[in-house]
């Protein structure tokens, strides 16, 4: 029976979810948010306590000692993810430094389990139809920050004694997705009349409602598994298909602009999780 779960990005669009799904299990959680945000939590019933940080990834392995007292299973979602930004941030590199001193001070509190938030960006895209025996060939700081997160965690956590699982995340989309991001300016312009200008939309993708991410993240987390999860819908889908089915909604095909953005050359073709 899993005890007290530390979450970390409890106010973020992935962490809202786990939180969420937490709560519908009976879960209680203890939250890190950053100062200043506790007004943005949601299902505060199933929330112990909140402790805030100005910068939860400046501290050290000592006050996460403190913070993980009584924990059982830390969820680790926070990180650096600002749209069009976190890609080739140097803030990778802080997220990974201090998802590190959070590992440490976990471990010297004797937490039974550990789950890291990772990303499909790992995996060696080239291969298209990505399972956790793909090769992984990180392109950029965000990936390569992750990945460096998993390779360590994934050698010297078992060596404490935890369990540890590392999901990694495909492309999700729903409640309480930045505005620049390709779904919510779809239902914007389709709100306001306006056309929708897209490339031709041949990528094929692996497109997942974040609620759905929430509750896979959770049940990794009160389950028994180890090592890489692909959170994933397994589901091949082209961005085409995509923009066609919530223009649909809509009623308003007409305003899908296919071909009106250049495609990006080094965008790869197929990302999708098995």
């Amino acid at each position: 029976m899993t005890g007290l779960v530390l979450l970390t990005g409890a106010t973020g669009f992935v962490g809202r979810q786990i939180l969420k799904a937490l709560s519908e299990c009976d879960i209680k959680v203890r939250v890190v948010i950053r100062e200043g945000t506790p007004s943005r939590l949601a299902n505060l019933e199933a929330i112990e306590s909140i402790v805030t940080s100005e910068d939860l990834f400046a501290e050290n392995s000592d006050w996460w000692v403190n913070t993980c007292q009584g924990i059982d299973t830390v969820i680790h979602a926070a990180w650096y993810a600002e749209p069009g930004q976190y890609l080739q941030s140097a803030k990778n590199l802080d997220c990974l430094t201090g998802t590190l001193q959070l590992a440490k001070g976990a471990a010297q509190s004797k937490v039974r389990r550990f789950i890291g938030i990772g990303t499909c960006f790992e995996y060696d895209l080239n291969q298209g139809m990505l399972s956790v025996q793909t090769p992984l060939r990180p392109l950029t700081p965000y990936a390569g920050a992750k990945a460096g997160a998993f390779m360590a965690l994934s050698q010297w956590l078992p060596l404490q004694g935890i369990e540890f699982a590392w999901c990694r995340l495909f492309y999700l989309y729903g409640e309480g997705e930045d505005k620049r991001r390709l779904v919510p300016y779809l239902r914007a312009q389709f709100n306001a009349g306006e056309p929708a200008e897209l490339t031709g939309g041949k990528q094929i993708r692996d497109f997942l409602d974040v609620s759905v991410a929430g509750r896979m993240i959770a049940e990794t987390a009160l389950s028994e598994k180890q090592g890489a999860v692909n959170i994933c819908s397994g589901i091949p889908i082209t961005v085409r298909q995509l923009a066609e089915q919530i223009a649909d909604e809509y009623g308003h095909r007409d305003l899908l602009k296919f071909g009106v953005r250049p495609d990006n050359l080094v965008d790869p073709f197929c990302v999708v999780g098995i």
